[in-house]
């Protein structure tokens, strides 16, 4: 049985960065996506410049609790060697999941939250876990964040800000409780990727005169792996360094 590197999102941007980093290094990837086709497209491209990559593609939707305990008990012990949750979404407006949760939230947050929690029991003592926050943490205090938000309570990037700056406050608590695995926080930066489009008016403007400014999609990723080898947890990666879990998210 081959223990695999579980990347979520990786269809595209920072995830199939991610994938084709890792398997340049030798390390078995497991890409966990919701389009399958886009998926498969970016491991036959991997592939055509490193035909010995192994890469194994599993459907994954983030935005479905059932989908996310499917692709969990498809997997057995020691088939799981490091979990990066990567996937993130930006939605345009206010959306409830069939579960019945916002799905910024659902996807950025109780996906991964889900999907961490049930790999527990599979994983070895000193798994690797990654989860991708944001700079847009910093926007937010805590006593803001609503796991629910009402419509009334959301924006695109305040609703993203407050569903990333859950997603660090699990991991922090996740280092806490399992001090044996290396629980991580990576922030990429702003990277010009599809994922900051968000359908205004200005996008095509953006395009133009901000993307070309943003960092590229390998380099944005870049502090997720190396949190990925490190040694240490509980560490916040961003830039070319690591660094404690800044002050003012332990408030």
């Amino acid at each position: 049985m081959t223990a695999r590197t579980i990347i979520t999102g990786a269809s595209g941007g920072m995830g199939a960065a991610a994938v084709e980093a890792l398997s340049a290094q030798g390390i078995p990837v497991l890409m966990a996506c919701r389009n399958l086709e886009k998926a498969g497209t970016v491991r036959h491209c991997i592939l055509g410049k490193n035909p010995s990559a192994d890469i194994e593609i599993r459907f994954l939707d983030l935005a479905s609790l059932s989908s996310v305990r499917a692709f969990a008990a498809s997997l057995a012990a020691g088939e799981v060697s490091a979990l990066f949750n990567n996937a993130g979404v930006i939605s345009r407006g206010y959306h409830l999941t069939g579960d019945g949760l916002e799905n910024t939230f659902s996807v950025n947050y109780f996906g991964p939250w889900l999907l961490s929690r049930l790999l527990l029991p599979k994983l070895p003592d000193d798994a690797r876990i990654v989860n991708m926050v944001s700079l847009t943490c910093g926007m937010v205090p805590f006593h803001s964040v609503s796991l629910r938000p009402e419509k009334k309570d959301f924006s695109q990037l305040g609703t993203y800000a407050r569903s990333k700056r859950a997603l660090l406050s699990f991991s922090m608590e996740l280092a806490r409780r399992y001090p044996a695995l290396r629980v991580n926080m990576a922030d990429p930066g702003i990277v010009g990727s599809d994922m900051i489009d968000l359908g205004r008016w200005f996008d095509p403007l953006t395009d133009k005169l901000f993307k070309p400014l943003c960092k590229t999609p390998q380099a944005g990723v870049r502090p997720a792996l190396r949190a990925l080898s490190s040694a240490e947890g509980n560490r916040y990666f961003v830039g070319r360094g690591d660094r404690a879990v800044p002050r003012r998210y332990l408030d």
